[in-house]
This record gives structure tokens, C-alpha cells and sequence, in this order.
């Protein structure tokens, strides 16, 4: 004889069926992924604090970074960035607008509020193009030593950064770009940067105003700036001319920042592409009037949950890299 006893809030919360903890198997499924993908961005971002704090003395300041703002010329540091952030936060509104308008069934609201979301997102994944061509290109350049570390250039009448060309020399060298109509562009780098070593060392003993920033951080905060007599004797272990940042070398300072930054945010871009893309898809099939037919639009809610994270994401990748 079977003694067990269930009651009905058992029932109905673990009897399983198809909407098990009321919940549709759809819904579920956006959760269980929602959750593995949190685990595996805490992953990189614990790895990015770890290696910053390992690092703390020589670690590029973001205010010295992140100054860019497009069609201006200037110093604006984090200003373009704030803009991003509150674009994708404002995606997310009008993403919960579109889901309240689909539990009351008003098509025409859900079209308007999720044409606004895939705006939303589309200028973000623009800005974040644009964010990473400018951080590839860089600024001012620097000087790599020997060791590794990155010398940059200060002007010390104003105590802003000073770019190669500000002081660099013009040397009878061979800077020629090699091309694939020479038929030597396979073997070796395609690129030479703008400078030459010697012409940068050659312009900056010509130019007293000119003196050498390390990597280092002071008390103050600051990068360490060197006196004339310690620039010069510092360009003796100069190696090689860095322009721009890569996986390799980064003229803002540790290359580990440039590696960690590409990742990171490179993979928090592909969410949001993504995102976009299946908003888009979702809108055509609100137009269609898809959900309409099948009598709610959970699938607007399904994707709004990712949505939701994936603004929730950028507000921990931007903590990360931009303010602390």
C-alpha cells in the first residue's frame, strides 16, 4: 500500500509535465544559459582583476586611455564610453516596454519598442567597432625597451603627452611600405611604423623640451616622469618603435591590458551582436504577426531576459575597465 502523501503545492511546483516551477521549457532553458554564461564571464573578469593587481604598479591609467569621442579632437576621457553605456542601459528599457506591451497583447507597442532595442544595440556595436579601430591605431606612440617596458613621451612646457611626430627626425632611411606589387609583402610584416627607431631617438636629443614617461605609477598616481638627464640615459635600452595596440604590444602600457581588453570585450560584443540579430529576426516575426497567432509573446520575453544580461554584463565590464 502506498503511504506517500503529496500535497497540491507539491504538485503543481515539483510534479514536473511540461512547466515545471510554472515556468515554460523555453524560459528554462534561456536560464540555465543565462547562469552558465555569468559563471564564464566571472571567469574573465576575476582573471582581469587578478592580473591588474598583480600588476598594479605598471598598469595603463583608463583616463589616459579612453579618451576618444568621435568627429571631436580633444581630451575627453570617458566620455564616449558613459554615452555607450547609456545607450545599451536605455535598450534595456525600452526591451522591458516591449515585454509589458506583449502581455497585453498590443502588437504595434512591441514593434516600436523593439525597433528602439535593435537601434540600441546596433550603436553600441558600432561604438565598440569604433572604440577598438581607435585603441588599435593608438595616439601618440611609444618606445618598447629591451625589458619590455613602454617609454612614453611627455612635453614639459604644457605636461601633455607629446606624439612621435611632435619631435621625431627625418632620417635617409629605407621606410618604404612594402607592397605585394614588390613581391615581397609575404615575407616579412607589411607594415613599418610611422618612425624609425633611430629617428625617434635622433628627434627627441634635438628637442630639450621633450622628456620620457615610464610605466610606473607614482604615489600621486601618476606616471613616473623622468628629468631630461634620466630620459636620455633611458633611451639607451630603447628596442623598438610601438604604435597602437595588438595581442603583442600596447603603446598604453602593459600589453596584458590590450590582451584582456580584446577578449573581454570582444566576446561581450559578440553577445550583443547576437542579440541584435535575434531582436531583428523577432521584430520581422512580430510584423508577420507570428505571436499573434500563437496568443503571447513569450518569445519577446525569452529574449529580453538575455537582453537584460547582457546590459547587466557591460555594467561589470565597464566597473572593471574603465572606472576602478
Amino acid at each position: 500500500m502506498n503511504t506517500t502523501v503529496t500535497t497540491g503545492t507539491e504538485e503543481s511546483v515539483w510534479g514536473g509535465g511540461n512547466r515545471p516551477l510554472n515556468a515554460s521549457y523555453g524560459k528554462m532553458m534561456m536560464w540555465f544559459f543565462i547562469v552558465s554564461d555569468a559563471l564564464t564571464f566571472s571567469g574573465f573578469l576575476v582573471s582581469y582583476g587578478f592580473s591588474r593587481f598583480k600588476f598594479i604598479e605598471t598598469w595603463p591609467i583608463a583616463d589616459e586611455v579612453f579618451t576618444h569621442v568621435p568627429f571631436f579632437h580633444g581630451n575627453y576621457p570617458m566620455i564616449y564610453v558613459a554615452f555607450m553605456t547609456f545607450i545599451l542601459i536605455m535598450s534595456s528599457v525600452t526591451m522591458v516596454l516591449a515585454v509589458d506591451a506583449g502581455h497585453k497583447m498590443k502588437k504595434n507597442r512591441v514593434i516600436w519598442y523593439m525597433f528602439a532595442t535593435i537601434i540600441g544595440g546596433a550603436i553600441f556595436v558600432g561604438s565598440q567597432a569604433w572604440e577598438w579601430a581607435t585603441f588599435i591605431k593608438g595616439d601618440y606612440g611609444a618606445i618598447e625597451t629591451k625589458g619590455g617596458r613602454i617609454l612614453q613621451f611627455v612635453n614639459a612646457e604644457t605636461g601633455k603627452r607629446a606624439a612621435l611626430a611632435d619631435f621625431s627626425t627625418t632620417l635617409p632611411e629605407d621606410r618604404v611600405k612594402h607592397l605585394s606589387s614588390e613581391g615581397v609583402w609575404f615575407e616579412k610584416e607589411g607594415y613599418k611604423t610611422s618612425f624609425s627607431l633611430n629617428e625617434v631617438v635622433e628627434g627627441f636629443k634635438a628637442t630639450p623640451n621633450i622628456l620620457i614617461r615610464t610605466e610606473t605609477i607614482n604615489e600621486e598616481g601618476e606616471k613616473t616622469l623622468l628629468s631630461r638627464q634620466e630620459s636620455l640615459a633611458k633611451l639607451k635600452d630603447a628596442a623598438l618603435v610601438v604604435e597602437g595596440a595588438n595581442l603583442i604590444r600596447n603603446e598604453y602600457g602593459s600589453r596584458l591590458f590590450a590582451d584582456f581588453f580584446f577578449f573581454i570585450t570582444g566576446f561581450h560584443g559578440f553577445h550583443v551582436f547576437s542579440g541584435v540579430l535575434i531582436n531583428i529576426i523577432i521584430f520581422f516575426n512580430i510584423i508577420i504577426g507570428t505571436y499573434e497567432r500563437r496568443g503571447h509573446y513569450e518569445m519577446v520575453e525569452k529574449v529580453g531576459l538575455y537582453w537584460h544580461f547582457v546590459d547587466l554584463v557591460w555594467v561589470f565590464v565597464f566597473t572593471f575597465f574603465y572606472l576602478v
